[in-house]
């Protein structure tokens, strides 16, 4: 049986194929167009799974809408009238989208695809979510809390979820509690990133990269935007918004008369903390210090959030496990402070938690609830993207005329990478398929050594071109994490291998990976294992035989602001365009000083 879960217009478009319960593949639409948080329909990435499938349309049992488009107009003009006339343009921008894409879904996905109405099915947006998050873990039983901006009227669930293994158990998922729009734990946090000066549904992970610089000064401020209790509900107090009525503002005048001036976009953020040899630029480091503080506060008061959820569905279910979604479960920083401060003994958080993930969710809600297939799949990766053979890989290379080395031998091949590395050089790696997902976890990324922290500098002014604040994660072999990181059975625990929890570094281990060591002494770190990805686990573990550190730097084969490459023209683009040593693509490798 083959089902389509599909996502769309509204951020990080993406299309996800299932086979009988299991994932063939998946992808957002930002890889194959290079549109960064594309949100058109997702057209490439429906061909790629089809193909990749290798079946065409008329041949889908099932295609799956992620959330349900009328009851999603339906709370816009509700607001919308409720707001009137302040929300006019929201208004007329809302209803041209929907007339001209979301309200047609239907019969768009009938013409491109050729499947009959009947085979169409939609599913709630929060339902998506916790079907992606229960149905990829590997637990028979598990609490569940999805957290986002808004799907239709929700904003953030609580529930109970059960499994049918092999015909054992009954396929269940119960979201007893719900948050309803305006009231939004990812809308508050989103309107503090654009008060930061970062772009909303894309800036929100640099206020969480920004908040070790600052300390939590703010937060009564922030608790009087916000009420939170400690069953799990929060209040907003929708004076300082205008999110619900505005197209382009997320706060109002009283927000910014609580908080003073937003931060400029434009402008440069250090700190004491974060460059000491700007410590005579006064001014701009008061000033800077305040965001730092402001981005502590919302952090803060967002991890509140988050336990006090934890908590109160833990106390409901009695449930010893845990499964997240949404947007706002991509907050590495809260989600370990979860595992850590509340009873639940281990968690599962789908690595594509966002919309993106909302396809793959989709497609399993209709296989395990409306048709109450068993359950099949553990996604202990992300490697569901497209793949380049050699012979692909040679062929754009000499159609380029780029000059390379082929390795018929992969030792040798790796035994390069590593000495490069461990010469100070920068590699980046493209192999096997794409990563599913915001995070690039070894077949499109960036690697570095991570022992000096000068490394931190050179890769984000030289080769990503972002600003220098930004943390990078520390890949480490999943047998030797523990030796680093303090973080319970690392081991055994799958949110580490997708870079979703940020642990403490031991203080012993504090000096040993300062690029990759982020203010505060913690890491975003990936686990990596040989069976799950052999030569990536190779590069980190012939590194540490050298050096006697078996920790690499790790961050997306990107530059600012542009999707993670994908294809092997991509791939040279980026490289050629960026400080970049060397590219490890395919058997191939491809050095600057080889043009």
């Amino acid at each position: 049986m083959n089902i389509l879960g599909i996502s769309c217009y509204y951020h990080d478009s993406a299309a996800a194929l299932l086979r009988d319960g299991e994932l063939v593949a998946a992808s957002m639409e930002e890889r194959l167009t290079r549109k960064k948080h594309d949100n058109g329909f997702p057209a490439q990435a429906i061909d790629f799974c089809l193909k990749q499938g290798g079946i065409n349309g008329p041949d889908l049992d099932y295609v799956v809408f992620y959330e349900k488009p009328m009851v999603k107009i339906g709370r816009i003009l509700q607001t919308a009238l409720g707001t009137f006339p302040r929300s006019w343009d929201f208004w007329r921008e809302a209803v041209t989208a929907y007339v001209s894409e979301k309200f047609w879904i239907k019969s768009k996905l009938q013409t491109h695809l050729g499947v009959r109405a009947e085979q169409i099915l939609f599913c709630d947006h929060h339902m998506s979510h916790a079907a992606s998050a229960f149905f990829a873990s590997p637990f028979e039983d598990a609490a569940v809390i999805t957290v986002d901006g808004v799907g239709e009227w929700t904003t953030t669930t609580m529930g109970h979820a059960t499994a049918n293994w092999n015909g054992n158990g009954e396929n269940k998922i119960d979201l007893f509690w719900e948050q309803r729009f305006p009231h939004s734990i990812g809308l508050l946090y989103s309107a503090f990133t654009a008060f930061l000066g970062f772009r909303v549904n894309n800036g929100e992970y640099k206020v969480m990269g920004m908040s070790p610089y600052g300390e939590p000064r703010y937060v009564d401020k922030v608790k009087q935007v916000i009420a939170l209790n400690s069953d799990g509900s929060f209040h907003l107090n929708m004076d300082y918004f205008s999110y619900h009525y505005s197209a382009e503002h997320s706060y109002n005048d009283r927000f910014l008369k609580l908080f003073g001036e937003p931060r400029i976009h434009s402008s440069d953020f250090f700190t004491a903390k974060s460059d000491p040899s700007r410590t005579g630029e006064t001014e701009a480091l008061e000033r800077n210090q305040y965001y730092a503080d402001i981005a502590k506060s919302i952090q803060v008061v967002t991890e509140e959030a988050l336990i006090n959820m934890a908590n109160a569905v833990h106390a409901r279910t009695g449930s010893k496990k845990l499964v997240m979604a949404g947007g706002v479960a991509l907050n590495s920083v809260a989600n370990y402070k979860i595992l850590q401060q509340t009873p639940f003994e281990e968690i599962y958080i789908q690595p594509a938690s966002g919309d993106d993930g909302g396809a793959l969710g989709a497609a399993l809600w209709a296989y395990h609830l409306v048709l109450g297939q068993p359950r099949k799949m553990v996604m202990t990766h992300t490697y569901y993207g497209q793949e380049y053979g050699d012979d692909q890989i040679r062929a754009f290379l000499d159609s380029e005329g780029i000059p390379y080395e082929h390795f018929a031998d992969d030792d040798k091949l790796l035994d390069r990478v590593v000495d490069a590395i461990v010469d100070q050089q920068v590699v980046s790696i493209f192999q096997g398929r794409y990563e599913w997902g915001p995070r690039a976890l070894g077949n499109r990324s960036i690697l570095a050594d991570p022992r000096r922290t000068e490394m931190k500098d050179i890769v984000n002014t030289k080769i990503k071109f972002r600003e220098p604040f930004r943390p990078f994660a520390p890949v480490v072999l999943k047998e030797r994490a523990g030796e680093f990181f303090d973080f319970p059975n690392v081991a055994d625990s799958l949110p580490p291998r997708f870079m979703l929890m940020v642990s403490p570094v031991k203080e012993d281990k504090l000096g040993v990976a300062q690029a990759t060591t982020h203010e505060g002494g913690t890491g975003r770190l990936q686990t990596i294992d040989h069976d799950t990805n052999p030569r990536y686990y190779e590069v980190v573990r012939r590194f540490g035989e050298a050096t006697g550190v078996p920790i690499l730097l790790n961050t997306s084969f990107n530059l600012r602001g542009e999707p993670i490459v994908g294809s092997p023209a991509d791939a040279w683009w980026t490289f050629r365009n960026s400080g970049i040593d060397h590219l490890m693509i395919g058997s191939f490798l491809v050095s600057k000083n080889s043009e």
